[in-house]
């Protein structure tokens, strides 16, 4: 958590302090510093989900279930967050707050998949049944994430592929702005190991509780 937040710092002083401001957007450039590596971690996360409730559909052990679900939850995050800052680079760049591209479009389902990913695990009749059909959307709705990524390429967009100010990575890039990049990627990579962890220790702690309280309340009926 230290190395995290010491990280997050100094990533925040790197994109508002030292990375060089773009000559054709300004600064309105930098938020592509936060905007690209929730895309990449929400990508990630959602792999994890495929991971997990691929072994949890296998082993049925709740470990998994608990790293899918946990995994999860901070994709959906991180989504979210994807589909706020994307608009507001969207708007001086395009002109308007939200169009019908490809990976907008796209990248808005993957969001509405894993919503319901959550609302399923929220309303099954009990914990076992909403574990496996989350697992089995877990699975499913994974393949919607290549779909995203490849958009730009399968079909005409309006959206660029990892571009920042029209220089790609594969291109003219500022050294100083790549820096920058794969220095926040990795910030915010650290940042969501450490959210897993924590959230995946949580559902373990609670797991324990549940398990706890079974035991005394089958003693209790017992003693009775």
């Amino acid at each position: 958590m230290a190395a995290a937040g010491l990280l997050m710092l100094a990533n925040t002083y790197l994109i508002f302090m030292w990375a060089p401001t773009e000559a054709t957007l300004g600064h309105v450039q930098r938020i592509l510093y936060i905007h690209v590596p929730m895309a990449w971690l929400a990508f990630f996360a959602f792999f994890v989900v495929f991971v997990g409730s691929v072994m949890y559909l296998w082993k049925r052990q709740r470990r998994w279930d608990a790293l899918a679900s946990s995994a999860a939850e901070l994709g959906v995050l991180f989504t979210t967050l994807v589909l706020i800052t994307g608009p507001i680079w969207a708007k001086p760049v395009w002109g308007v707050w939200w169009t019908w591209d490809a990976r907008l479009t796209t990248t808005l389902v993957l969001w509405l998949i894993y919503v319901g990913y959550l609302m399923l695990r929220s309303y099954g009749v009990n914990r076992s049944q909403g574990a496996l059909y989350s697992a089995v959307l877990g699975i499913v709705g994974f393949v919607d994430v290549p779909i995203v990524y490849f958009a730009v390429d399968w079909w005409r967009t309006q959206h660029q592929r990892l571009v920042i100010g029209g220089a790609t990575l594969e291109g003219n890039l500022h050294p100083d702005m790549r820096t920058t990049l794969f220095f926040s990627l990795a910030s915010f990579t650290l940042l969501f190991l450490v959210l897993l962890w924590q959230r995946v220790s949580m559902k373990r702690t609670e797991t324990e509780l549940e398990a706890l309280e079974g035991s005394q309340e089958l003693m209790g009926g017992r003693s009775v």
